[in-house]
């Protein structure tokens, strides 16, 4: 596997080739080939049902491709299963927030440290240095019960952040929040692609998407439709009518 050293911003450290995922006879996932660029942030876009997350438990090992390769900086990985995904250094969060309502932030983010360490006292150091940087540390001592949807959201950044991951996975983590919690949450995001991760967000707010990202893929039934920049997805046509549901009027 390629060292730090040996990647460039231009190199993929993630690539998916044809993954097809069938559910019975349904194809929840139809011959999907994507890619990350190292230091990248990437989004992955579509309208409910598209296939998005499902891609999402694909690459993090949750579910097994009916089909398809999965690769981590050009190694391909012949069982990807949830623990060997962690262990390349892939994170992810869940759309449905599902904190430890009776631990605090600072024990829930703990969960995420223990895939690298059986001692509670590094998994403590690690998640406080996450709450740290997410200037969550006022809210440490906080019951997951307590916390408002904002709060919530870090909560479940920083639980992936603590696995320590090079890729990470967001799975609409700006959903349900109001402008600033969405402004506040992109600067979270940003930072993130600061300190050296590359990253893909599932996101509905397209304000969030085009500001964030550099390039775009849309799914579609589970079929990929168009993948630019921001400028060429928000003028492509298929893409309009697919996810949009209207024609765009000259």
């Amino acid at each position: 596997m390629k060292n730090e050293a040996q990647l460039t911003e231009n190199t993929s450290v993630l690539r998916t080739e044809h993954i097809v995922k069938l559910f019975g006879g349904l194809r929840a996932v139809d011959d999907v080939s994507i890619h990350l660029n190292r230091h990248e942030i990437l989004g992955l876009v579509g309208p409910n049902g598209a296939g998005k997350t499902t891609m999402f438990n694909i690459i993090a090992g949750a579910f097994r491709p009916t089909s398809g390769q999965i690769y981590v900086n050009d190694v391909r990985i012949k069982k990807p299963v949830a623990h060997k995904m962690a262990k390349l250094k892939i994170g992810r969060t869940y759309q449905i927030v599902q904190p430890f309502s009776n631990l605090t932030v600072l024990e829930n983010t703990m969960v995420g440290a223990f895939i690298n360490t059986s001692s509670p006292k590094e998994a403590r150091k690690k998640a406080a240095e996450v709450l740290d940087t997410l200037e969550l540390s006022h809210k440490a001592d906080t019951p997951g019960k307590d916390l408002t949807l904002l709060d919530l959201k870090r909560m479940e950044v920083a639980r992936a952040l603590a696995t320590d991951p090079k890729i990470l996975l967001l799975d609409e983590v700006m959903a349900g929040l109001n402008l600033t919690g969405s402004d506040m949450m992109m600067g979270v995001i940003r930072g993130i692609q600061k300190s050296g991760v590359s990253i893909i967000i599932i996101e509905h707010v397209m304000r969030a998407v085009m500001g964030l990202c550099e390039r775009i893929y849309v799914l579609s039934q589970g079929k990929l439709i168009a993948e630019g920049t921001p400028m060429e997805i928000s003028n492509n046509q298929q893409v309009i009518e697919s996810y949009l549901g209207a024609k765009k009027h000259a």
